[in-house]
C-alpha cells in the first residue's frame, strides 16, 4: 500500500485521468454483447447530441491501456471531434469470455461498440498493435469507417521481420520485448521504440513502471501477441488495399517497424506517407 502512494506512475495516472476528463471524455463501461466488455473514454451522452462533430476513434499500441498512449491526441482533437478511445480486449479493464484472440476479433469488437453508440460513420486512428486493429476496421467495415491513420504500425510485417526484430534486440521471444517483466527488459523496449536514450533512469522507477503498467493480463496478452497475422514469406503485395483515404504516419528512427516497412505499405496500400524526422521520434 506504502509502495502504491509513493509510485509515480500512480500519481501521474490521476493527472492522466484528469487530463481526459477536462477534455470533455467520461469513463464507460460497454457490454458489446453476452462475452465482451470494453472500457473506453468516450463523450458524454448530451455532448454528442449538442454537438455535431466528426468522430475519430484512438486504438492503442501494445503495452500500458489507452489512457497511457493518447494523452496529448485527446488534448487536441476534443475541440474538433468527438473522440472515441477504447481499451483494447486484455487492456485495462476491457475483458471477454471468447478464445479468439487475433486483431480481427480486436476489430469486430470496437467495430460493434461503435454500433452500441450509434455511431454510424467515423475515422479511425491506430498506433502500433492498434494500426493493426485499424487496417481491418477499415477492411471489415468500409461504410463505416471514414479515414484511417496507421501510426508506426507494420501491418505489412513478415515472418522474417518479427525474426529480425528479436535479432536487434537480442532476445529469443517476442514477448520479452513487448511484455518485459524487468527492468532490463524495459531498457530493451525503450531503446527500439525511442530515440532519446533514457540510461540515467534508475531501475526502481522503471520497476515500478513494469509492476504498474505490464503486469495485468499477460497470459492473455501473450495469447495475443502469437495470434497476431503475419504476412507470409516476402508476399506484401497479398497485402488488400483499403478504399478509404489512408494516411500512415512513421518515425524515421523507428527500430521495432523500421522505416522501410512504411516506404513498402505505401506502395502497396496505396497511401500517403508522413515522416516524422525529430530527435526523439517515438514507435508508438
Amino acid at each position: 500500500m506504502a509502495l502504491s502512494f509513493l509510485s509515480f506512475v500512480s500519481f501521474y495516472g490521476i493527472y492522466l485521468r484528469r487530463c481526459f476528463a477536462t477534455s470533455g471524455l467520461s469513463l464507460q463501461s460497454i457490454d458489446i454483447d453476452n462475452e465482451t466488455t470494453i472500457h473506453l473514454w468516450a463523450p458524454k451522452p448530451d455532448q454528442t447530441a449538442q454537438e455535431n462533430k466528426p468522430a475519430l476513434v484512438l486504438l492503442h499500441g501494445f503495452g500500458p491501456s489507452a489512457l497511457w498512449q493518447w494523452r496529448r491526441q485527446v488534448q487536441f482533437f476534443t475541440p474538433y471531434f468527438h473522440v472515441y478511445v477504447p481499451d483494447l480486449v486484455f487492456f485495462g479493464n476491457s475483458t471477454t469470455k471468447s478464445k479468439e484472440r487475433s486483431e480481427v476479433f480486436q476489430a469486430v469488437s470496437v467495430g460493434k461498440l461503435m454500433e452500441k453508440f450509434q455511431v454510424k460513420k467515423y475515422h479511425v486512428m491506430g498506433t502500433s498493435y492498434g494500426g493493426f486493429v485499424a487496417y481491418n476496421m477499415a477492411k471489415m467495415y468500409p461504410d463505416n469507417v471514414d479515414k484511417v491513420v496507421i501510426a508506426s504500425s507494420g501491418v505489412n510485417m513478415r515472418k522474417a521481420d518479427n525474426m529480425e526484430l528479436l535479432k536487434r534486440a537480442n532476445l529469443e521471444n517476442i514477448e520479452e520485448i513487448m511484455l518485459p517483466e524487468t527492468a532490463t527488459q524495459l531498457r530493451t523496449l525503450t531503446r527500439l521504440a525511442v530515440s532519446k536514450r533514457f540510461n540515467f533512469i534508475p531501475d526502481f522507477f522503471l520497476k515500478d513502471v513494469v509492476n504498474q503498467l505490464y503486469s495485468e493480463n499477460r497470459k492473455e496478452k501473450m495469447e495475443l501477441l502469437r495470434g497476431l497475422t503475419l504476412v507470409e514469406g516476402n508476399d506484401t503485395a497479398k497485402l488488400a488495399p483499403l478504399q478509404q483515404d489512408v494516411l500512415v504516419v512513421w518515425g524515421d528512427q523507428d527500430q521495432i517497424f523500421p522505416l522501410q516497412m512504411a516506404h513498402e505499405l505505401k506502395e502497396y496500400a496505396h497511401c500517403t506517407l508522413l515522416l516524422g524526422f525529430t530527435p526523439q521520434n517515438f514507435h508508438d
